[in-house]
């Protein structure tokens, strides 16, 4: 047989081409990959060296809030044994509005008088409502026992710091254009139910508008406060961060010295152990990267 007859015969087989679409190849399974398809493989392509002091400063936003939520949790014990009354409440209250407005008038880039009256229109607008609610407040949980109070608030306070926003702020500035997440407005709706709960203890109306107050403040603008501080100097963050533990720790050390050591375990488990844990899990990280791998957006699409 004439050999040229022979490859007339049998049709040369087409190369394999890599193609995300066009179907399948003729001579080729649907799976088919030749000696090329590992060549781009990369392992730990993503993975992150993270420095110890970086990450230790970094927690450092934890230890702040779960300072802030201690010292609304000793103020609440503090007005529920009439330790401090609601004029002692108010003056609080006052002092933290003016500083916390000061704060983000400063730390803004720029000031104007449209943002000045915005601030002021919320803030008076939240004030008032929060007044003609008190009453409401106060008479809300009188059919409940004591004790099923005081376990759905210590409940609702672990729920809130469990999935409360560390790296920022719940509540945005004005012109922001991320939207909180879902747990996030779990966390502040949690804060404020367990706020409730509490104010539904007191005796008077006075007392529960002060309370009140003196939480949503904390609840939903310290973490507004902090993060503006953050973004304006890191090292007014730090300076702030540590002279909050200590006044938190000051204060729980006179309150009850068991509570003390609970939370300086507590801030040096997340300060120093947590860090560390971090640092030696990132040795055992092994991420596999190739051509099988979903494409990935390189910008931002909300640009």
């Amino acid at each position: 047989m004439d050999p040229s007859l022979a490859n007339i015969s049998s049709p040369i087989r087409p190369r394999w081409r890599k193609v995300a679409y066009g179907g399948m190849q003729p001579g080729y399974d649907d799976n088919h990959t030749d000696e090329s398809f590992l060549e781009g493989m990369v392992m730990n392509a993503s993975v992150v060296k993270r420095d110890m002091l970086k990450v230790m400063l970094d927690s450092v936003s934890i230890s702040e809030y779960l300072c802030i939520v201690a010292l609304v949790v000793l103020v609440w014990t503090r007005t529920l044994t009439s330790t401090i009354d609601e004029n002692s409440l108010l003056f609080i209250d006052v002092s933290l509005l003016v500083s916390g407005f000061l704060i983000l008038l400063f730390t803004q880039e720029m000031l104007s008088l449209s943002l000045l009256l915005h601030y002021f229109l919320n803030i008076s607008f939240f004030i008032t409502v929060l007044y003609v609610l008190a009453p409401i407040y106060q008479t809300l949980t009188r059919s409940i026992s004591s004790d099923s109070i005081w376990a759905v608030a210590a409940s609702l306070v672990v729920l809130h710091l469990f999935l409360h926003d560390y790296s920022e702020s719940t509540v945005k500035a004005p012109g922001a254009l991320k939207s909180p997440a879902l747990t996030s407005c779990i966390s502040v709706n949690a804060s404020i139910v367990a706020s409730v709960f509490v104010a539904s203890r007191l005796p008077s109306r006075l007392h529960v508008f002060a309370i009140m107050l003196f939480s949503l403040q904390v609840f939903l603008f310290a973490p507004l406060v902090t993060y503006c501080i953050k973004k304006y100097s890191f090292r007014l963050h730090l300076c702030f961060s540590i002279s909050l533990m200590v006044t938190t720790l000051s204060f729980v050390y006179m309150l009850h010295r068991l509570l003390f050591v609970l939370l300086l375990s507590l801030l040096v488990f997340v300060n120093v152990v947590c860090p560390y844990w971090l640092i030696r899990i990132q040795e055992y990280k092994f991420e596999i990267n190739g051509p099988w791998d979903e494409a990935k957006l390189c910008f931002d699409i909300t640009d």
